[in-house]
């Protein structure tokens, strides 16, 4: 469920507090998996501060010692050895501290980024086919980097500057008037004010360098993925011109936020140069008066640069906090989007064995005003093969789509041995099902990979199997890495016909009991395309079967021919039964036959 907009907070954007606390309560779980190891880093972080606290008050007896005419000789052993351990123990307890919330962290972002990767696997094809994969993928790069921070800052340096704020001004008030503890006050809220103001102003600036720079990745990203495309058009200047395009608003938007930090900084150090200077002037008319020591003097100071250091990480915390939130933004927004296809509480796996699929009146639209199916009823008995042609566009693939569940349909029902689609678990169904895409993608690995990536536990002998099957194993031998081939980007390295080959063998290897061809030849050679076919139909036998083609050659041993056209079945039958029928089939094949035949006529030996 997406976040509602808020009148007071700019740009409708919800107030950084929601945003903050919202993402506290979700480390919540994380941390208090570790919860011994974080209540003992808190203590040390409280160790730490008592002790570098402690230091000033041990060096202002050490000079009022020195100050009365003592020798260094004289000053008693113990407070130079109590000195020097408070300054080892606040290094000790800072580093313990480190040790024992590294892992803390380091979890929690572990844990966070898998939660967003899972997440978007779980979106539904419609989300990821209208993504920008370049700005996904830095918005989650991002998002995960700065949750680290934000873990950091918030749970982790806060507390220790608060705690050490809090023992200066109770020792402050105690051993001084309360002078220095107004001073001190006045010039911390002066502080904290001018900081909250000005970094609210500036988390706009800070969200449009994150809008450009996923931007600009994105248009990176883009146009190196479609590589080719721009070579053969020689676009290359053009698509520089349009990457600096981006790049000159990331640099606007970057300069802008840059120069007001620096503003930012300045007003701040201005406000602590006032404050500590107020102070010194207070404490050296101690002196002058005899209310106070030298050594009270170099306390006060002392204290002072303890004040101003925590004041100043103060300042850095807010602003590193205030941009971690608007960095993590897009990634919560990624979260918070909604996974149209989800399992039912009650959905049950499909049982294993032969399936039958059956469509009943099912209307289909991807948008409320694009109708793709119409109407549409047919059934693939269990051990059967069921073929569905027509033009491009009349909605053949879709009907794979729509078993696979990446979609839930507008009206009527899918069925699986009597099951609805949406009865059944995801995992289950998808399972079950075996696809040849048309247009097959591969990961940037080997072919060994690409092919064992139908079942993933496959031995390497079944993974040379399905290549036989495929009528892929000769290609593969004679290449120099043999199955440790690299395929490319996308497998740009091989040809549409391997590529389609590495998918069949990847159907294949999965062994399912509904197997899905859609257009699985259609980027072989007919040489080739009957070689893989007779493998296809000895792949199909004794399964369930859809077969989604354009040949029509392809189809003619299906028990049954669906014919569609603008989203509606127009014919169904047996090839010869349709062909007699003189209808729509019997025009597209008596149109294929007349090609084929043109093709073959217009061969003529090469030039």
């Amino acid at each position: 469920m997406r976040r509602s907009t808020s009148s007071h907070s700019p740009a409708g954007h919800p107030p950084a507090d929601t945003h903050l606390w919202k993402t506290l309560r979700s480390l919540a779980p994380y941390l208090l998996q570790y919860r011994w190891r974080v209540l003992f880093a808190l203590s040390c972080l409280v160790g730490a501060k008592l002790a570098n606290v402690a230091v000033p008050l041990v060096f202002k007896e050490i000079i009022d010692g020195l100050s009365a005419g003592q020798q260094v000789l004289a000053l008693p052993a113990l407070l130079l050895a109590l000195y020097g351990a408070l300054r080892f123990s606040t290094s000790l307890f800072t580093e313990l501290r480190e040790i024992l919330f590294a892992r803390v962290t380091q979890q929690a972002v572990r844990r966070i980024a898998l939660e967003v990767f899972r997440h978007l696997h779980a979106l539904s094809l419609r989300f990821h086919l209208e993504r920008q994969t370049g700005g996904v993928s830095r918005d989650i790069e991002r998002g995960s980097r700065s949750i680290s921070s934000l873990i950091s800052y918030t749970l982790y340096s806060i507390l220790p500057t608060l705690v050490e704020i809090s023992l200066v001004l109770s020792i402050l008030l105690v051993k001084y008037d309360s002078g220095f503890v107004v001073i001190t006050l006045f010039s911390l809220a002066a502080y904290v004010v001018f900081t909250v103001t000005i970094s609210n102003w500036r988390i706009g600036l800070r969200r449009r360098v994150n809008e450009t720079d996923s931007a600009a990745n994105t248009r990176a990203i883009d146009s190196l993925l479609n590589y080719e495309t721009v070579k053969y058009f020689n676009n290359e200047e053009y698509e520089a011109r349009r990457y600096d395009a981006q790049m000159l608003n990331w640099e606007n938007a970057a300069t802008k936020s840059q120069i007001s930090l620096s503003w930012l900084n300045l007003g701040q150090q201005i406000i602590i140069a006032l404050g500590v200077t107020a102070m010194m002037w207070r404490a050296a008319s101690g002196v002058v008066d005899g209310r106070m020591t030298i050594g009270d003097l170099v306390l006060v100071n002392a204290f002072l640069i303890q004040l101003y250091m925590p004041l100043s990480f103060l300042g850095v915390i807010y602003r590193e906090i205030r941009q971690s939130l608007a960095d993590i933004e897009r990634m919560f927004d990624l979260l918070a989007v909604n996974r149209e296809i989800a399992d039912a509480p009650d959905a049950a796996k499909l049982a294993a064995g032969p399936v039958d699929v059956r469509f009943s009146a099912v209307d289909f639209s991807y948008e409320a005003n694009r109708q793709i199916l119409y109407d549409v009823t047919f059934e693939i008995p269990a051990g059967q093969t069921v073929a569905v042609v027509g033009q491009s566009g009349s909605g053949k693939s879709t009907l794979a789509r729509l078993l696979y569940r990446f979609y839930d349909i507008d009206r009527g029902g899918i069925r699986i041995n009597g099951s609805d689609l949406r009865r059944l678990t995801q995992a289950s169904l998808r399972a079950a099902i075996g696809i040849v895409p048309q247009d097959t993608v591969l990961f940037n690995d080997t072919i060994f990979y690409n092919i064992q990536y139908g079942r993933t536990d496959a031995t390497r002998e079944e993974v040379v199997a399905a290549a036989q099957a495929a009528q892929l194993a000769a290609f593969i031998e004679v290449l120099p890495d043999g199955y440790e081939t690299r395929v490319g980007e996308r497998g740009l390295k091989l040809s549409g016909g391997e590529k389609q080959r590495v998918a069949i063998a990847r159907a294949l290897l999965k062994n399912p009991p509904l197997l899905i061809f859609d257009e699985a030849t259609s980027a072989l050679d007919s040489k080739t395309e009957k070689a893989i076919q007779a493998s296809l139909d000895a792949a199909a036998r004794g399964r369930t079967t859809l077969v989604i083609a354009h040949r029509l050659s392809t189809v003619m041993n299906a028990d049954a021919i669906l014919v569609m056209d603008s989203g509606r079945i127009v014919e169904r039958g047996a090839h010869s039964a349709l062909l007699q029928a003189g209808g729509r089939y019997a025009q597209m094949w008596a149109l294929q036959q007349q090609e084929e035949a043109a093709e073959a006529g217009s061969g003529s030996p090469p030039k």
